[in-house]
């Protein structure tokens, strides 16, 4: 329990001093009052000749009496009666006739009595009231202050990242860097007419750095940085938001030079229009607010406004114009180099053994993001601290990079020797299709070994990076996925579940290539579909189809034929491979892992499917038999003698041209 936030919480203090009066009141009324005994103990002592003085309370229906001796330690006592026992009481005290006679007292209210029993319940109520507002809005000093923004502000105190510390996105890295420099000497920028940008967009995949650019100019820019989430600025007051967006520009403003970062921009800046609900109305007012106070800025006031989002698509247009957020920077997952950087980087501080290479582990991991790898580098590091050994090797990170791509190892999980047979053969039909075609990329690695949701899985990576891809390896990712299903069809005669994700894979590939790459004829090269690959819902969902329930007839069909074709090309390359696929099973129930050296070796007289046939989108068109044009040698390796022909043009340029450039004249800038 936090005993600072208990002590500051102003209830806590309304509550003691509430129980301090009660205890008090009761430790007054126990000392002073008189003792109060039952109704047949008062009328003895009325007949009894003990009783000096009677006193009746009317309306409470109590009775004080004195005594002139002691009762039970006291002479004052008291009892209660009720309505029937009234005239018993009277009576009783009429015949005591006490030596100091009697008196009845009828209570009056004070005006000092109506006013507390008013204000009590109200002041009660007006405490309730506060507590309320004040834990609303985080504590008795912030009552209500709905509109103050709730961005943190990163000081020295707080640990910086560097751009040495980020790796991986050198383009982004450095338009980074052009700002950090702007925000610290902006004048020679200015000398030539240049204006800081208001607004830096990142946009990209999950985990690949966009935060961690932003808090890399936090860290080397030296002025303040106001970090704050998209989603912080919306609440279930209406004006909130958009109160919060004025508070925080102007506290940028106060202290520009100054940058502000806002998260998952696009929960607030969503396309206008396109709520489903009551809130959007809300969320439309902060981001009206956000378009005001962006394009409202001085240009001699430097605060900069850095969002980053996974959904650029669904962004307000009014947000992404020039004016606002001027430049726009794409994250995207790094390259090889870029990957084997970011190893670099996270495995700082890490007990790397000398024979691991981080070259071969960026090799292996296409696709990785720079979050993924640095939860190779952890998951790793857990399993050598597991294994109770001090150095990382090659061994741990396999074994990591199998964890993050397709979950930990099942060892508990029992199966039979059937469906360990089913499981070879399936994976095995999966890396026999791979291998056997002319356009897919190498087989590292197939298991049979549970992971996650998957019995076994084959690894299929290629051995640099792809920014496009032909149709004829779409093709061979269509036969690829299918050859697991063929195989069991070809072995067993009975096919099972395991292929339900190949066959998803296998139609969402066969239908882009029919609706969104325009690699069929019957269809042609034409759009079909939304343009984003996922629906967001108030702006896509009123739209209709965009096309006819024929043109949809041909797209199920043009799916089902390429579905089709790569379910043939994996029956003939299962049939006639069959010796190899039994080798290649036997191998799996043996070892359970294959590595690409032993499927190298598995491999080595596999008989290739035969290229398929040239494919034209259209037969009446005419075929060229020109080839493409050599790929010209890059200018670093041209080598020394494109050098020294350069060096020479150069001299005889210069002695045509002997007279100089003044020392003072600006230079041109370069591409």
């Amino acid at each position: 329990m936090d005993v600072k936030k208990v002590t500051r919480n102003p209830l806590m203090y309304v509550l003691l001093i509430g129980a301090l009066l009660l205890i008090g009141f009761m430790l007054i009324s126990s000392l002073t009052g008189a003792k109060q005994i039952t109704t047949q103990q008062g009328l003895e002592l009325l007949s009894g000749d003990t009783v000096s003085e009677v006193q009746t309370t009317d309306g409470d229906q109590r009775v004080d009496l004195t005594l002139s001796e002691p009762f039970e330690g006291s002479t004052q006592v008291q009892f209660y009666y009720t309505s029937a026992r009234a005239e018993a009481v009277v009576d009783a005290i009429d015949a005591a006739n006490p030596s100091d006679g009697f008196n009845d007292v009828v209570p009056r209210p004070t005006w000092f009595d109506g006013f507390l029993s008013l204000m009590l319940p109200l002041v009660l109520l007006g405490l309730l009231f506060w507590f309320l507002m004040s834990s609303a809005q985080g504590g008795g000093s912030r009552v209500m202050q709905f509109g103050k923004s709730k961005a943190k502000l990163v000081t020295k105190e707080t640990p910086t990242v560097t751009f040495g510390d980020v790796a991986g996105s050198d383009e982004a890295i450095e338009e980074m860097q052009e700002i950090k420099d702007f925000l610290k000497d902006p004048t020679k920028f200015q000398a030539v007419g240049a204006r800081i940008p208001k607004g830096v967009l990142l946009y990209g995949p999950p985990g690949t750095g966009k935060t961690l650019l932003a808090r890399a100019v936090a860290g080397e820019a030296g002025v303040p940085f106001y970090s704050i989430s998209g989603s912080d600025f919306v609440e279930m007051f209406v004006g909130v938001g958009a109160s919060r967006v004025r508070d925080l520009f102007k506290e940028a403003k106060e202290n520009a030079p100054a940058i502000i970062f806002i998260d998952e921009i696009d929960a607030v800046g969503r396309h206008r229009g396109a709520g489903m609900g009551g809130g959007h109305d809300e969320r439309e007012q902060t981001l009206n607010q956000m378009l005001v106070e962006m394009d409202g800025f001085d240009p001699k006031v430097s605060v900069l406004v850095i969002a980053a989002t996974n959904r650029p698509d669904i962004l307000d247009p009014a947000l992404l114009r020039p004016g606002r957020f001027d430049r726009q920077i794409g994250v995207d997952a790094p390259d090889l180099k870029g990957r084997q950087k970011i190893l670099e980087v996270h495995g700082r501080g890490k007990p790397l053994s000398p024979s691991v290479d981080l070259a071969v582990i960026a090799r292996k991991t296409p696709g990785f993001t720079g979050a993924d790898l640095a939860n190779v580098l952890n998951e790793a590091a857990l399993l050598t601290a597991r294994s109770n050994a001090q150095l990382i090797d090659m061994r741990a990170l396999d074994e990591a990079i199998d964890r993050v791509i397709a979950g930990p190892q099942r060892r508990t999980r029992v199966m039979k020797d059937k469906e360990k047979l089913i499981t070879a053969y399936h994976e095995g039909g999966h890396a026999l299709a791979a291998a056997a075609m002319n356009h897919s990329d190498p087989v590292t690695k197939v298991t049979i070994l549970p992971r996650g949701k998957a019995l076994g899985y084959t690894m299929v990576l290629p051995l640099e990076d792809k920014y496009s891809v032909t149709r004829n390896e779409l093709q061979d990712q269509l036969t690829y996925a299918m050859g697991g299903r063929v195989a069991e069809e070809v072995v067993f005669h009975d096919p099972t579940t395991g292929a339900s994700n190949d066959i998803e894979k296998a139609t969402g590939i066969a239908r882009k290539m029919v609706t969104e790459y325009g690699m069929t004829t019957e269809v042609g090269p034409v759009k079909l579909g939304s343009s984003s690959g996922e629906v967001f819902m108030g702006r896509d969902m009123g739209h209709g189809r965009d096309f006819s329930e024929r043109i949809a007839e041909r797209v199920d069909a043009e799916v089902r034929l390429l579905i089709e074709q790569a379910h043939n090309e994996a029956y003939e390359v299962i049939n006639a491979n069959r010796d190899i696929l039994d080798k290649l099973a036997l191998a799996l129930l043996e070892e359970e892992t294959l590595d690409h050296l032993q499927l190298a070796e598995i491999f080595k007289d596999i008989k290739k499917l035969p290229p398929r046939p040239q494919w034209l989108s259209s037969q009446d068109r005419p075929v060229s038999s020109l080839p493409p044009i050599d790929v010209p040698k890059r200018r670093e390796e041209a080598g020394l003698a494109a050098s020294t022909v350069a060096e020479t043009d150069a001299a005889a340029s210069a002695e045509r041209s002997p007279q100089r450039r003044p020392s003072g004249q600006a230079r041109p800038a370069t591409a």
